[in-house]
């Protein structure tokens, strides 16, 4: 049924044109760009902190740590939240309520914990890291480390570990068993985090044996469909190129599993090969389209799940990967589309939001220390106080979680206070 709506909806837009003709996705931006004749931006970190402070106390008003809560992993449910108070006792601007975000955040991690029990008679669902239980799994096994329950991290990295064997399946999952949010890519994306989060090796053989799986389903994929990039995956058939579920993400995760492109050089090639063939289909504005169907078209989203505001990740880890100048062009022009159409009306949020779009202009900040990335930063977050911004915005389904709603936008909050340490929710590509 999927497949056949987005067929329909990609006629109209050859008949009729793109649907932005139609539905402005964005607020138009008000302010002027950065000029390099100005004096350095500097960050109202006072300012900035006293509304964190108001977005924490609205989480824990709206959003209370039970199990009817918890659904949906990280994306919507409480241990998102639970990872956003992890994230903020991380920030040195706010190093005075270490204690009391840790303790917030196990607070909200136990009904996480008791609805991941009862989900792992599901076994298909468990390596899941953004939707499911390995989620959840991670960010307990951080959280305990943090506060110094080490019997309890330990507990919950091997649980996290032993959802390896379920990922070697060829297809554990009918829809597709290689993208972010359910797949393999989730899960070593999320066996990264928890080994640089607890100081522990990653499981090298393991992680290493699911590489070469998602490379050899994403090459009998292509090779079967013929298309013109080595590497190519569906999910719910379709190919998608976004980080939510696509291409992007995929590669961002093989690129930063260490020292696998260079003990796996043929693959290393291939890796190379799609980004560059994600290069080529970058419209002239900036972005790219979601999905293989919607090349040629006009690409209309740009948020972090679909578009520029997530492949910016992938292309950023390419230019440290590979040194080569294009990607970080890439990456350029992906941020002045940003700064463009990224005040988004969808919301406040990380995954299609305003702030998910911010975290790219403190991205480009730590590759290039430019200053015009940090100004644009600070616009973003401005934007999000304005009387426009609250009375034109969408309220969207989930307004405290973590992907949709607050719980990003305070984390987002937080690292323009450490601009120099800032990191989009486990994607730090450094």
């Amino acid at each position: 049924m999927l497949k056949e709506l987005r067929t329909f909806t990609s006629g109209l837009q050859k008949q009729f044109g793109s649907m932005a003709s139609y539905r402005i996705r964005h607020f138009p931006n008000p302010k002027p760009d950065y000029d390099e004749e100005s004096p350095l931006p500097q960050v109202p970190a006072v300012e900035i902190i006293a509304n964190l402070t108001d977005i924490v106390t609205k989480i824990v008003q709206g959003v209370k740590p039970t199990e009817k809560n918890a659904g949906d992993g990280i994306y919507l449910g409480t241990a998102g939240i639970a990872y956003m108070f992890y994230h903020l006792c991380k920030i040195p601007t706010l190093s005075m309520s270490k204690r009391e975000y840790l303790n917030k955040g196990i607070e909200y991690l136990k009904p996480a914990i008791n609805v991941a029990s009862c989900a792992a008679t599901r076994t298909k669902e468990v390596p899941s890291f953004i939707l499911g239980n390995c989620g959840i799994y991670a960010v307990a096994a951080v959280i305990y480390k943090a506060v110094g329950d080490d019997p309890q991290s330990s507990q919950f990295r091997q649980l996290y570990y032993d959802a390896a064997k379920i990922c070697k399946e060829a297809k554990f999952l009918d829809c597709g068993s290689d993208e972010l949010f359910v797949g393999r890519a989730g899960y070593v994306l999320g066996a990264l985090w928890l080994s640089k989060e607890t100081d522990t090796p990653i499981q090298k053989q393991d992680i290493y044996e699911i590489c070469k799986i998602i490379m050899k389903s994403g090459r009998d994929y292509s090779q079967s469909h013929q298309s013109p990039c080595p590497l190519m995956y569906s999910y719910y058939q379709v190919e998608y190129l976004g980080a939510a579920h696509g291409l992007c993400s995929i590669l961002q995760v093989l690129m930063s599993v260490p020292g696998y492109l260079d003990a796996n050089a043929l693959d290393a090639v291939d890796i190379k090969r799609c980004i560059d063939f994600l290069l080529s289909i970058q419209d002239k504005e900036g972005n790219f389209p979601s999905a293989t169907d919607e090349i040629g078209h006009q690409c209309d989203l740009v948020h972090w799940c679909h578009g520029a505001g997530g492949t910016a990740y992938m292309m950023a880890k390419a230019y440290l990967v590979f040194k080569e100048e294009k990607y970080l062009n890439s990456l350029r022009l992906m941020a002045d589309l940003i700064w463009e159409k990224g005040l988004l009306k969808k919301g406040p949020g990380i995954c299609h939001g305003v702030a998910g779009n911010g975290y790219v202009f403190l991205l480009l900040y730590r590759l290039t220390r430019e200053p015009k990335s940090l100004y644009r930063a600070i616009q973003f977050y401005k934007f999000l106080g304005t009387e426009e911004f609250q009375n034109g915005a969408r309220t969207p389904d989930a307004p405290y979680s973590l992907y949709e709603g607050l719980a990003g936008t305070a984390c987002f909050f937080a690292d323009l206070t450490s601009p120099l340490h800032a990191t989009f929710p486990f994607l730090d590509v450094f």
